[in-house]
């Protein structure tokens, strides 16, 4: 007798697609009758799964944790996992195998950003749907199956970070956070550090650094930078002010400074933005 009972398609992308999309590797679902060990390892893949009912285990970067109906996964298959159903419990699973050349670089952000390989969303509904959607383009294949498989991995990715991003939006920090990037934007043309912020707001530098970054995705000297760029790029198009003067205006010291950095960011100098804007 089976001890599962799915369903799955196993698309083959066209070439374009491995190179230009996020393509799905394999889709289905699958319904446990008795407990069944699903390992793998080492795999070009990215597998988002969902807990539609049951409960089980899933094994990853050597922790096991036990999950239940509404929970998520989204792990790399590069590295080992396993996942059991609940011998009391049997669970359905819905998943997507998917992968794209440059797709590492989202999920590198993914947990750079802290978020969890395991998460419970506050509305599932809207990613079962877009799994659904998913699952029925494979089925009915057509000139369009690639882009819009494309667009809904993408949902589905997305809706991973907003999902987790809410999560840490609840934490006390959320508020200081907020209240210091309101301060770069008002004193964005002050010399400013994170030892004096870390003074001013009564947060260690160091927690500061990196509770910045996971929050708003950027580190918080990048983001002054991108304040005073944009400044410097307003005043370049509207007004008469010297490069020199917008330089100092903007908080960045000197001008030959600020020529470095707005050519880093713009690859263009001030003098050559001014004259094609």
């Amino acid at each position: 007798m089976a001890t599962v009972q799915s369903k799955r398609i196993i698309p083959t992308p066209s070439s374009y697609a491995r190179e230009h999309f996020i393509y799905v590797q394999e889709i289905g679902t699958l319904t446990s009758k008795s407990p069944h060990i699903s390992t793998r390892n080492n795999i070009f893949s990215y597998l988002f799964l969902v807990v539609v009912k049951g409960s089980g285990s899933f094994s990853y970067q050597g922790k096991t944790f036990t999950i239940h109906t509404g929970d998520c996964v989204f792990v790399d298959c590069h590295e080992p996992y396993s996942h059991e159903s609940s011998a009391n419990d049997p669970w359905t699973l819905t998943w997507v195998h998917f992968y794209g050349t440059h797709f590492c670089d989202f999920y590198h952000y993914y947990t750079e950003l802290g978020f969890p390989f395991c998460f419970h969303p506050s509305d599932l509904s809207g990613i079962l749907n877009t799994l659904s959607c998913l699952y029925q383009v494979q089925e009915e294949k057509n000139a369009l199956t690639e882009i819009l498989s494309n667009k809904y991995l993408t949902d589905l990715v997305t809706a991973a970070f907003l999902e987790n991003r809410q999560e840490e939006e609840s934490g006390s920090i959320r508020k200081k956070l907020e209240l210091i990037r309101e301060y770069l934007m008002s004193h964005y043309n002050e010399k400013i550090s994170l030892d004096q912020l870390s003074a001013v707001f009564f947060i260690s530098k160091y927690h500061l650094s990196r509770e910045y970054k996971r929050y708003f995705g950027v580190t918080l000297m990048n983001d002054l930078n991108s304040m005073r760029l944009s400044k410097a790029k307003s005043l370049l198009r509207f007004s008469d002010e010297s490069v020199e003067r917008i330089a100092e205006q903007c908080g960045f010291g000197d001008s030959a400074y600020f020529i470095r950095v707005f050519k880093a960011a713009e690859n263009l100098t001030p003098y050559s933005y001014r004259r094609k804007w």
